[in-house]
């Protein structure tokens, strides 16, 4: 087995930025998770970076699933889903015709929106107010937002926000949005296989750093579950997201320096 030549720089981070990804996906679910390819993505190209991370987030995806099983709510993951379906298809299809350059400003420039939508609370105040309608966001609601999520996820890994923002008003307690977003995310990266694999992204150097990389994903995963009952939310995301925003500040600087 050959592995990638990738710049030195490049394994530790993205060590960091998958183990993150893994702490997220496992204890706190929403955006966080979407760190590992902006991360990756300062060393390598986006695509490649995108690559490597989805056989490591399917991986993380049942782990995920198994630590919390049975605490997910099935009603809103029908509403969620089919939307998403549409998402990863149009997702697929951008993929495919924009230059590196391109795919490169929009990952970075949904890093620096998630992150300033992380600290100016967009999305949360945008659920606030759907929770002070009389009903919470209903089918044709859950079919937009979810097909936003697809369609961010496909990208970028980053169908965190779209998600957060439908799911919340409804008010499920803290676990059960860890477990619903858990299945939902498991559903759209499987799904995601299909056209990274007819765009050719899971070629096999892609995948010998995937594999290189997959003993960290249980790992990130249990550290996540364990998180979740010892550390405080806001101090995760505080970290993180400084991370996510500046990852993604970088790229933006490269892609339009070019």
């Amino acid at each position: 087995m050959t592995l990638p030549e990738f710049p030195v720089l490049f394994y530790p981070v993205a060590v960091f930025g998958i183990l993150l990804t893994g702490i997220a996906k496992g204890g706190f679910g929403g955006g966080a998770a979407g760190i590992g390819v902006p991360l990756m993505s300062i060393f390598i190209a986006p695509p490649e970076a995108a690559a490597i991370m989805l056989p490591i987030l399917c991986a993380m995806d049942i782990f995920g699933v198994h630590a919390w099983r049975g605490r997910w709510s099935r009603w809103h993951l029908s509403v969620l889903v089919p939307g998403a379906l549409v998402g990863i298809a149009l997702g697929g299809l951008a993929f495919g015709t924009m230059s590196e350059n391109a795919i490169r400003i929009v990952v970075g420039g949904i890093a620096v929106l998630f992150s300033l939508n992380r600290w100016l609370r967009l999305s949360e105040r945008l659920a606030a107010r759907l929770a002070r309608s009389p009903a919470p966001p209903g089918r044709a609601a859950g079919t937009f937002w979810g097909t936003a999520s697809g369609f961010t996820s496909t990208l970028a890994h980053a169908g965190g926000p779209p998600f957060v923002i439908y799911l919340l008003p409804h008010r499920p307690d803290k676990t059960t949005f860890v477990a619903t977003s858990a299945v939902f995310f498991l559903i759209v990266n499987y799904v995601k296989l299909v056209p990274y694999f007819l765009l050719g992204q899971l070629n096999a150097s892609n995948l010998t750093a995937s594999l290189l990389f997959a003993p960290l994903a249980p790992l990130g995963i249990w550290l996540g579950v364990w998180l979740h009952r010892k550390m405080p939310e806001a101090a995760f995301y505080q970290v993180t997201y400084a991370l996510l925003f500046g990852s993604g500040a970088k790229l933006l600087w490269d892609a339009l320096a070019r």
